[in-house]
C-alpha cells in the first residue's frame, strides 16, 4: 500500500520551473543580497500592500530582529503564545527578555483578546508577538487596538499565514511589523531557511537591515547593537520570485482539501478548523479530539502520515525549569494534548483526501464514536 504524505515538496512544487531562477542566479554570479533579493522585497512587500519587506534568513531572525526594532532588550516581557511550538519564545530568549504567555482563543487557538488584556495589565510588556497558527488569520483587529490603547507595539507571526487575510489586508499588514518564514513546507517556500519582516515603518525597515548584517551603517562600521548575520541568498529569492504568483491558487487548493475534510468529519466528536474563509489557507489543517494519538496510531498502520503541531507547550517546556511567567493556560494545555495535523497542502491528490477521510471515519466507527 502506498503512503499518503503528510507533506511532498515534489508534488506541492508541480507545475514550477525552478530551474530557470536557479540557472539564473548562476549565471550572475552574484549569490547574497543581490538584484533577486531586492526585487523579492519589491513584489512581496507590493503583494502585502505595504512599503517595506526586509529579508532575511529565517523566520525566527524576523521575529528577533522585528523585537530589536521596536526596542525590546534584555530584561523586558514580551506576550506570545505558548501553543506554537517556541519559535516565538526562541526569539525572545535570545534577546534575553522574558516571554509572558497568554492563552489562546478555544475556538481559533490563536491568542485570546481577552486574556491579552490582562497580560497587559498584569505584566506590561514591551511588545506583542500574536501568531496567526496554522494559517488563520487571529482575532488581529481587537488586538490591535487593545494594545494600541496599552502602547504597546503588536509583531505579527505570519510564519504559517502567507496570503491570509480579511477583506483586502492581509497577514503581516496590521501590526507594527510582520514576520514571515520561507521555510520549504510552508504556502510559499524556499528551497532551504529564509524568512523576511514587512512594515510600514521607514525607520523601522532601515534599522532592520543594517541588523540583519552585523548592525552597519556602512561596511564594517558597525553602528547598533544586536546585529547579526542574517541575510537571504540570491537563490532563494529568485525561487521564492517563480513561486509567488501561485500563492493565492496554492492556498485555495489548501482550502478545498480543508472544506472537504469538514464537510466529511461534520458528524464526528472532533472540532475542526473554525473558518474556510480567505482568513484560513490551510498552512495545518488540524482537527482536535481527545482520541489523537489512539487516531494516529490508526492512520499510520494504513500508511496516511499525521503529525502533532504540537505536543508541548512553551510554558511547559524543560528549559524553563519551572520559572515562565504566565496566567492559567488551560486551553492551551488542552490543545496540545488534542490537536492532530493531516495531510493538506497543494498537489495532494483527491484519491488521497478520501483515503484520509476514509481512515478517519472508519477509526471512530471502529471504536463507536461515530
Amino acid at each position: 500500500m502506498s503512503t499518503v504524505p503528510f507533506f511532498s515538496p515534489r508534488l506541492a512544487n508541480a507545475g514550477v520551473d525552478l530551474h530557470e531562477p536557479v540557472r539564473r542566479v548562476l549565471a550572475s554570479y552574484w549569490y547574497v543580497l543581490g538584484s533577486e533579493v531586492l526585487a523579492f522585497e519589491r513584489e512581496y512587500a507590493e503583494y502585502l500592500k505595504v512599503r517595506h519587506c526586509v529579508s532575511v534568513a529565517n523566520g525566527t531572525d524576523a521575529i528577533e530582529l522585528a523585537l530589536r526594532a521596536v526596542g525590546v532588550a534584555a530584561g523586558d516581557r514580551v506576550a506570545v503564545t505558548a501553543n506554537a511550538g517556541f519559535y516565538g519564545s526562541t526569539a525572545v530568549l535570545k534577546i534575553g527578555a522574558a516571554p509572558v504567555y497568554v492563552d489562546v482563543d478555544a475556538s481559533t487557538l490563536t491568542m485570546s483578546c481577552d486574556q491579552l488584556q490582562r497580560a497587559l495589565h498584569t505584566y506590561s510588556p514591551k511588545a506583542i508577538v500574536v501568531t496567526h497558527l496554522y494559517g488563520q488569520l487571529a482575532d488581529i483587529e481587537k488586538i490591535i487596538k487593545v494594545a494600541t490603547d496599552a502602547g504597546v507595539p503588536v509583531i505579527e507571526d505570519c510564519a504559517q499565514a502567507h496570503g491570509a487575510k480579511r477583506g483586502d489586508r492581509f497577514a503581516g499588514s496590521y501590526g507594527a511589523l510582520g514576520c514571515f518564514s520561507f521555510y520549504p513546507t510552508k504556502n510559499l517556500g524556499a528551497l532551504g531557511d529564509g524568512g523576511a519582516i514587512v512594515t510600514d515603518n521607514e525607520e523601522w525597515a532601515g534599522r532592520l537591515r543594517q541588523l540583519r548584517q552585523y548592525g552597519w551603517s556602512t561596511k564594517y562600521h558597525v553602528a547598533i547593537n544586536g546585529g547579526c548575520n542574517s541575510r537571504l541568498d540570491e537563490l532563494q529569492a529568485a525561487v521564492l520570485r517563480a513561486k509567488l504568483p501561485q500563492l493565492d491558487a496554492w492556498n485555495d487548493e489548501r482550502r478545498d482539501i480543508a472544506r472537504r475534510y469538514n464537510a466529511a468529519f461534520a458528524h464526528l466528536p472532533v472540532r475542526c478548523p473554525s473558518s474556510l474563509g480567505s482568513d484560513y489557507v490551510a498552512h495545518l489543517y488540524v482537527i482536535r479530539t481527545e482520541r489523537r494519538d489512539e487516531l494516529r496510531q490508526f492512520l499510520a498502520q494504513r500508511g496516511i502520515a499525521a503529525e502533532v503541531h504540537y505536543p508541548v507547550a512553551d510554558h511547559l517546556q524543560t528549559v524553563h525549569d519551572g520559572g515562565a511567567e504566565a496566567n492559567a493556560l488551560p486551553v492551551t494545555e488542552t490543545a496540545c494534548s488534542t490537536v492532530l495535523s493531516l495531510p493538506c497542502f497543494p498537489g495532494l491528490a483527491r484519491e488521497e483526501t478520501e483515503r484520509v477521510v476514509g481512515a478517519v471515519l472508519g477509526y471512530f466507527d471502529e471504536a463507536g464514536h461515530s
